[in-house]
């Protein structure tokens, strides 16, 4: 019995980091739902400017990606960028007028190796994503070089010690303490503002980053 849970948390696990197949579907509908308050936050923390030139990273369900897209308005473009092919289908599938006008442009890439240019964004946001990524310094480097100086990056993660008390984050999940990231993200050259959000089940942080 044992093993069979532990497969079924592995791959909730896997599932979470990288939707996909059947069960990703179902996967894509509880990120959204479980992460639209810290999202929304993200969002707004990151000050995104009307016209701006902003990114969604690792968006997952792609519950950021309509509020990035009213954000910027007619004439500012938003980058999705995603790991999972089935996220990027889906998030096609949902955005066909956005993506044809070219106010949304989706690619595949993840926080280690983002397909954008230095300096090239406005604002970015990415939500419950840096568990997955065992180097946490390569994370934030490269997200700061792809927001311009002065520009805003918010890093959303679920309070690391309630996370450490749910059955499946011992798979796969590399919970680090907010100070740590806080000080990785000064390192790759940033100075970080500290937000806290009580949402429920998982209390949260945003580090609002800002690039020099």
């Amino acid at each position: 019995m044992s093993s069979v849970r532990e497969r079924l948390l592995s791959t909730l696990a896997s599932q979470l980091g990288n939707p996909h197949g059947v069960l990703g579907k179902g996967v894509a509908l509880l990120l959204n739902r479980g992460n639209k308050t810290a999202i929304a936050s993200a969002v707004d923390a990151a000050a995104v400017p009307s016209g701006g030139n902003v990114a969604d990273i690792g968006f997952g369900g792609g519950a950021g990606l309509p509020l990035l897209l009213e954000r910027v308005g007619a004439d500012g473009v938003v980058h999705g960028v995603e790991i999972s092919a089935d996220m990027l289908a889906r998030a096609r599938s949902g955005h066909t007028r956005d993506i044809g006008s070219g106010r949304l442009r989706l690619a595949e890439g993840s926080l280690t190796a983002l397909p954008l240019t230095d300096d090239s964004l406005d604002a970015a946001i990415t939500v419950n994503t840096v568990y997955f990524v065992p180097d946490l310094a390569a994370a934030c480097t490269e997200l700061a070089r792809v927001v311009r100086p002065g520009g805003r990056l918010v890093i959303g993660i679920g309070d690391p010690d309630a996370m450490a008390k749910l059955p499946f984050t011992s798979y796969g999940f590399t919970l680090r303490p907010v100070p740590d990231v806080i000080a990785t993200l000064e390192h790759a050259g940033c100075t970080v503002e500290h937000q806290r959000l009580s949402t429920r089940p998982i209390p949260h942080h945003l580090l609002v980053a800002t690039p020099r």
